[in-house]
């Protein structure tokens, strides 16, 4: 476990960013000290790289929590998207240096204004961008949440952890049990009704994320009581088999 002073000396990023993003839900600590200080394991600190890529291509904050809370976010299609994109600032960065070495050598007469040009990361950074609005579930989300107060916004985010609170009473039952299943059915129901088509894939993502031992199985443990994320993810697990 890492301190949030440990993190921020480690990747650049400031305390109160890293404050900022917990208290918004992206990046939640993986534990609270007894002193109360945020610490931070490994998968923390792999959202936080999947969180810095997204800021590289300038998705706002609220996208990139939308896009990583999602139970299709493919993390292997974001690492590559961010080797390309580095790679391409190598190379910009190669052509900057070289540029340099030539006015210094040469003089100014030299200057190729080239080397300055951005378009080709530009037009990747779009690209990109546009790869993860135009999957079926980001538009309906965004057509679902378009217009949408912060307030309204927060009304079907607590709707949805109180159809998650509805197993907590159900822990000593089968996970397989028509109470559970029945609480699952109404859990792919809300998502459907609020966020997106909840399919039965879907809907396995979602199990697997609560049940995963991340922020969301503390967020949801920690509302809910201990044990429940685990139980959520073992009912869909039984529903979706």
């Amino acid at each position: 476990m890492m301190t949030v002073r440990q993190v921020s000396d480690k990747t650049g990023v400031s305390i109160r960013t890293l404050h900022h993003y917990d208290s918004i839900g992206l990046l939640r600590p993986s534990a609270v000290s007894e002193a109360g200080y945020r610490l931070y394991d490994e998968e923390a600190l792999e959202r936080l790289q999947c969180i810095l890529m997204f800021r590289e291509l300038q998705f706002p904050l609220k996208e990139i929590r939308r896009i990583m809370d999602s139970p299709d976010f493919d993390r292997n299609r974001a690492l590559e998207q961010q080797i390309t994109l580095l790679e391409l600032r190598r190379e910009h960065i190669d052509h900057l240096i070289t540029l340099a070495r030539g006015v210094w050598m040469l003089g100014v007469k030299c200057m190729d204004f080239k080397a300055f040009d951005t378009r080709k990361i530009d037009e990747y950074s779009e690209q990109a961008r546009k790869s993860w609005r135009d999957t079926p579930t980001w538009q309906e989300y965004e057509q679902k949440h378009s217009g949408l107060s912060d307030e309204q916004e927060q009304a079907i985010a607590e709707g949805l952890m109180a159809v998650i609170g509805e197993f907590s009473p159900l822990r000593d039952q089968p996970a397989a049990s028509p109470a559970a299943q029945a609480a699952v059915k109404r859990l792919q129901d809300y998502m459907t009704a609020h966020y997106y088509t909840c399919t039965d894939q879907l809907l396995k993502g979602l199990g697997k994320m609560y049940g995963g031992g991340g922020s969301f199985t503390e967020n949801i443990n920690q509302a809910c009581g201990d044990g429940t994320a685990e139980f959520v993810a073992a009912a869909i697990a039984a529903y979706t088999a």
